[in-house]
């Protein structure tokens, strides 16, 4: 039914949401619980979070076009924004019910029906969230990711709900029902600001620590004797795409041919070894005489100064926009 993986896994996780939701209310309806109630009002956000999340998977799907030369992949930020928006939301309206019953609670019934719809609730959540925080991170999705973290925290909020209500059970405390709920609202809305900031970094293009630094060391440790100096380097996110800017400095002498070949092998590099679909913008700078003594090249036929030593690529480096070279007194040493 579904060509694209990602869009299948939201597809399932959407339809068990619903199902979910329907059996969380009917716990609700039986037992009276504020706890329950909160794990309810929590599915809601899944199921809209996730209709939302499988339209913005669909739409970053869609080849690029004239309206569209990048792509339309940036809509998985806005929707993964719109889920930590929710998701916050939710823990607010939990909390102010809690901070209500607190002063007029309300009797429970039936608490092991609850504990038993909730314990179930909680484990479909967990293998639905651990699969999708799997492959969205496989395939690069913000979208699928954000959906996945998400169903994975309300399982473990549902852990704790459990607990509570077998606690409840057993010292007959109506008081901590609104207590419990009190909590996981809070760490509901806990867990919507990473969500936020994370789609606000994405929209923003934030540069992404982990990424660039695995890509400065993949460069560092495959680098060719041609290569000279890598700078400029820039990646943005577009969804599940990667775009890549960079300069690259070439011998002087080399030819449109050979600088364009230069160019196929770092593009095959990033591809094989940070992501098959990377794309990249390489502009090619000519080596300056200051490069030479930094230069691997030893065969070079018009070297105008010793090798002093390499020029490591940092992720520091890399990302600097300018030509590098040696310190000058490890330059002038030799």
């Amino acid at each position: 039914m579904f060509k694209n993986k990602i869009i299948a896994i939201q597809f399932i996780a959407v339809m068990v949401g619903i199902l979910l939701l329907a059996i969380k209310f009917f716990a609700y309806a039986k037992t009276n619980s504020n706890t329950i109630l909160s794990d309810a009002l929590e599915s809601i956000i899944n199921v809209v979070a996730g209709g939302i999340g499988l339209y913005s998977l669909y739409i970053s799907s869609l080849p690029r076009d004239e309206n569209h030369p990048y792509g339309h992949g940036k809509i998985e930020f806005i929707s993964a924004g719109i889920e930590g928006t929710m998701i916050t939301l939710a823990g607010l309206l939990i909390i102010g019910k809690s901070v209500y019953n607190l002063f007029y609670p309300e009797a429970i019934q039936e608490i092991s029906l609850g504990i038993y719809i909730a314990g179930f609730a909680g484990v479909v959540n967990y293998i639905l969230g651990a699969v999708s925080v799997y492959y969205g991170k496989k395939e690069n999705s913000i979208a699928l990711t954000a959906s996945g973290k998400h169903l994975k925290s309300d399982a473990y909020s549902t852990v704790g709900l459990v607990i509570g209500l077998a606690i409840i059970q057993w010292t007959g405390i109506v008081y901590l029902d609104s207590a419990i709920a009190l909590f996981f609202g809070a760490l509901i809305c806990w867990t919507g600001f990473p969500i936020i900031k994370e789609s606000i970094a994405g929209i923003m293009d934030e540069v992404d620590p982990e990424l660039i630094n695995k890509v400065a060391e993949v460069l560092e440790q495959n680098r060719s004797k041609n290569w000279i100096d890598i700078h400029n380097l820039r990646i943005i996110k577009y969804g599940s795409q990667l775009h890549l800017d960079c300069h690259l400095t070439l011998p002087w002498y080399y030819n449109v041919q050979e600088a364009h070949d230069e160019v196929d092998n770092l593009e095959t590099l990033l591809r094989k070894e940070i992501d098959p679909t990377i794309e990249l913008f390489v502009h090619v700078d000519a080596c300056p005489v200051s490069s030479c003594n930094f230069c691997q090249n030893k065969e070079c036929p018009f070297r105008q100064a010793d090798f002093a030593g390499t020029v490591t690529w940092t992720a520091e480096l890399v990302m600097t926009n300018k030509k590098h070279g040696l310190p000058e007194e490890k330059a002038a040493s030799v």
